[in-house]
């Protein structure tokens, strides 16, 4: 069926996997994953961490680099103006700060930021640079802020960008289905877990 934005000429093509890829986990730390924080209570968010467990240990094991954010503030100054109070409680090396167990490994990167993108202010462009990837692979939280605000980063420094709709979450349903949508039609591939393997797989065997 199609819609407006199909008829102005929208979602024309996808994009594909390119030569080299990593994973772009973006937020998957605890106060954002685990029920005993206030931001951590969303059970889309956990269901997206135990999906993605799964893909970043076959990710791994293809020698696919994985590359977490997190982000943390050192006071009131730092958190800027933030709308969400709860966010200047995560401070660097505190539990909340701390990547989620199920999805992190110690050969994984971590990179702390202060704003949505994980691009903006961070090490994240030399980092991949630097693993000479031309793909990301997104995943976190949440779907409708950081998630989204690191999906547009990366389509502006030129990467191809593929979104595992699967491996992402946020605090309603409604507000993520609607970023998946609209980003898939404008600079990612939304893409489901088995396909996103599919893509990792291709590469490796390249």
């Amino acid at each position: 069926m199609t819609d407006e934005f199909d008829a102005a000429g929208y979602s024309s093509h996808d994009i594909g996997f390119g030569r080299r890829a990593a994973m772009l986990v973006v937020d998957f730390q605890r106060a954002l994953t685990e029920g005993e924080f206030a931001l951590g209570r969303s059970p889309y968010v956990r269901e997206a961490v135990e999906r993605s467990g799964p893909l970043l240990d076959r990710a791994r094991a293809l020698g696919v680099p994985v590359l977490h954010t997190a982000v943390a503030f050192d006071g009131p100054a730092d958190l800027g103006r933030w709308k969400m109070p709860e966010l200047g409680k995560i401070t660097p090396g505190s539990a909340g700060a701390e990547i989620d167990p199920k999805v992190w490994h110690p050969t994984d990167e971590l990179v702390i930021k202060k704003a949505p993108s994980a691009f903006f202010g961070t090490p994240v462009t030399s980092i991949l640079r630097y693993w000479d990837v031309d793909t990301v692979v997104v995943l976190g939280c949440m779907t409708s802020g950081c998630v989204r605000a690191s999906i547009v980063d990366a389509f502006s420094h030129g990467l191809r960008t593929i979104v595992v709709g699967e491996c992402c979450g946020d605090q309603q349903q409604e507000a993520h289905r609607a970023n998946l949508a609209d980003v898939g039609r404008r600079y990612a591939d939304v893409v489901g877990v088995d396909e996103a393997v599919a893509g990792l797989e291709a590469i490796a065997g390249a």
